[in-house]
């Protein structure tokens, strides 16, 4: 999976997530998909994207930015 569909399908799974919350718990919940979007819109004028540094920590992105759960294997 591409860095970019997995931030996609992130963001649409907390911005429901928070709905679905503010409709049963508290509308305090809306604060989510509202920091949801927010992230969006900087991450595409800045680039920076705090899920794809957190994966990127991990060592589980190529330079290719392709996702590998649980970790790049090396060729040595």
């Amino acid at each position: 999976m591409k860095t970019d569909s997995f931030i996609r399908a992130l963001a649409g799974t907390f911005t429901l997530l928070g709905t679905a919350l503010a409709a049963f718990v508290s509308p305090w919940w809306l604060l989510l998909p509202a920091f949801v979007g927010a992230n969006l819109i900087q991450s595409a004028f800045t680039g920076f994207c705090p899920p794809t540094l957190f994966l990127r920590k991990l060592g589980w992105v190529d330079a290719n930015d392709v996702i590998h759960w649980g970790g790049v294997k090396s060729h040595a």
